[in-house]
């Protein structure tokens, strides 16, 4: 066996595509020591685009430790990663496992795919409530965005529905499976998900931290366009930031 290179720290950088995930290693200086991808399992079905979350991890596992293996780099000199990702749709129970978001059935298949249209009618009916929200999101929701998709879910999936414990975008999900940390970022909630950033960082300025989670989330928006029970347990299955 090699012994590995001697590297004071090295980094490691996880980008999770629509076809595959790649991982690279770089050392303090930000030079690529090595780097490697996994392909990744899709299933297409009209307007419908699923994945795997279980699938996506292991294709994350085998680019990394392949990288490394290239980068003859061990896990004690590994000082941290971070994740970049689609802005997917991942739905999980309380014990972290898929619940699915498929009309299959297919209990692998807990992963709407960013590019997934199924709800283009969900979207219409959350942009016609003229939500404030919407000022903050170009005027209106595609259907792409994680509102629309979860009121599918709600409307033809119901047992899914009531099943799922968290509800998260898939670059928090990595961060989530990596470290059980349930943290959820800015740039996805903000993205995808119409969490009101500005408002946060007022009341972040302000150290008001129950007011930075009033403000961050808008209860009326998700009341008005029928996902109100997501509201509960403080935003418990969408998550705080």
């Amino acid at each position: 066996m090699v012994s590995p290179t001697t590297y004071n720290s090295t980094f490691i950088g996880i980008d999770v595509g629509t076809g595959s995930a790649r991982a690279g290693v770089f050392d303090e200086d930000g030079k690529l020591l090595g780097s490697a991808s996994s392909p990744i399992q899709i299933w297409k079905d009209g307007d419908c685009v699923e994945q795997s979350s279980t699938d996506i991890w292991h294709a994350c596992c085998a680019a990394v430790k392949a990288a490394c293996s290239l980068a003859n780099v061990g896990p004690e000199q590994v000082s941290g990663l971070g994740f970049a990702a689609t802005c997917s749709l991942v739905a999980v129970d309380a014990d972290g496992s898929p619940v699915t978001v498929s009309l299959s059935g297919d209990s692998r298949r807990n992963v709407i795919v960013w590019m997934d249209h199924r709800a283009v009618n969900q979207a219409e009916r959350i942009n016609s409530f003229g939500s404030p929200v919407l000022q903050y999101c170009g005027g209106t929701l595609s259907p792409e965005m994680q509102p629309p998709k979860l009121l599918w879910v709600k409307d033809n999936l119901r047992e899914s529905w009531s099943m799922t414990f968290r509800w998260m975008d898939l670059s928090d999900w990595l961060a989530y499976r990596a470290t059980a940390d349930d943290t959820r970022s800015l740039c996805t909630t903000i993205c995808k998900w119409t969490y009101l950033g500005h408002a946060h960082m007022q009341q972040m300025l302000e150290k008001d931290s129950e007011a930075m989670e009033a403000c961050g989330w808008d209860d009326l928006f998700w009341e008005e366009i029928g996902l109100g029970d997501l509201v509960d347990g403080h935003h418990a299955k969408i998550g705080t930031i």
